[in-house]
């Protein structure tokens, strides 16, 4: 009965279905040429259509103070967007003053809130808290303190010097870390309550080569405001964490993808068929830093269209066979006796 089945399988069949399977399960992460030079994305993603628009109440940040870093640019300026939109004072800080200002000034014109920009270079605790005399001075004590200053590049891991290490984790581990103690003191301090919000990346969960410095400060920042979820919560202080999958902003996209041609193959990663975007983002940290989220805190929050999922999985690239290959492999598999 065996041989006769096998027999209605050509040799052909089997020999590629084979070299199929074998191509999934020992390459599963490699997405091939098709997927570097498709025009468009996957089909599904018109399910998954982008929504910016603010989910939350008008009003909702009215009489709140909110402080960014890395709030110039990317994904700290559409978060300063949302909440400066949904009522809040918002005030930016990063090293370049001309970015900040220039973007305070936009983002003031569109929401009719005023949006102030700090000077702050996070690597430098006084510099930090010459920032943050300057928050209270101009809006007080924040109710919400958003960690987005960031650095990345792409680099083997055996190029890297130690200055490059130290500039990635000086920025990503030691300026969040700065930036939550020297705000923590002082609300702890004033008996204020505030909620902060890590952005952190789903590799700081995995890791990641080529991306060593980031994924390991990354990893720290997560433990960071865990630990103090635990500790500072008797305070009135919430600490949580949003983990963005690929989000295409100019600063990221040209440090990690330069040449361009790595975005396609990102999108044929994910299974919603897309990248996502900073008004996304905005959204799920407007809502983490809310009143509506009091009793969210400790919390990592993936938000990447499935990608980690789909990478996770040793079986996923399956999805990739045709319905006449699963029945190539299909007859192959029920004529497998005794192993």
């Amino acid at each position: 009965m065996a041989s006769t089945l096998l027999g209605r399988v050509s040799p052909t069949a089997k020999m590629n279905a084979s070299m199929l399977l074998n191509n999934i399960v020992y390459r599963r992460f490699n997405v091939g040429i098709r997927a570097l030079t498709t025009k468009n994305g996957p089909p599904q993603a018109k399910f998954f259509p982008p929504n910016e628009k603010s989910m939350l109440l008008p009003g909702t940040y009215k009489g709140k103070v909110a402080f960014i870093t890395g709030g110039g640019t990317g994904l700290g300026k559409g978060m300063t967007t949302t909440l400066s939109a949904l009522g809040a004072e918002c005030v930016i800080a990063s090293r370049k003053l001309d970015v900040l200002k220039k973007t305070a000034e936009e983002i003031t014109s569109q929401t009719g809130n005023m949006v102030h920009a700090v000077q702050c270079d996070v690597r430098d605790p006084k510099s930090i808290e010459a920032a943050v005399d300057q928050l209270v001075n101009i809006a007080g004590l924040p109710d919400v303190v958003i960690n987005n200053a960031a650095g990345n590049f792409i680099s083997p891991s055996e190029k890297l010097s130690a200055n490059a290490w130290r500039t990635i984790t000086d920025i990503v581990l030691n300026g969040t870390a700065f930036v939550t103690l020297e705000l923590g003191k002082r609300l702890i301090l004033a008996e204020k309550g505030a909620a902060f919000l890590a952005i952190t990346t789903i590799y700081a969960e995995s890791g990641s080569g080529f991306v060593v410095p980031s994924a390991a400060a990354k990893s720290g920042v997560e433990t960071l405001c865990t630990s103090l979820a635990a500790e500072w919560g008797r305070y009135g202080l919430r600490f949580n964490v949003i983990q963005p999958g690929p989000i295409k902003t100019k600063g990221a996209f040209s440090r990690l993808d330069p040449t361009g041609m790595f975005e396609k193959a990102m999108i044929n990663k994910i299974p919603v068929g897309r990248l996502g975007t900073p008004g996304e983002i905005a959204n799920l940290a407007a809502y983490l830093c809310s009143d509506y989220a009091s009793w969210v805190s400790g919390a990592i929050i993936r938000m990447d269209g499935g990608e980690y999922v789909s990478l996770a999985g040793e079986f996923n690239d399956l999805k990739k066979v045709t319905k006449e290959q699963w029945a190539v492999m299909e007859t192959m598999i029920r004529n497998t006796k005794g192993s």
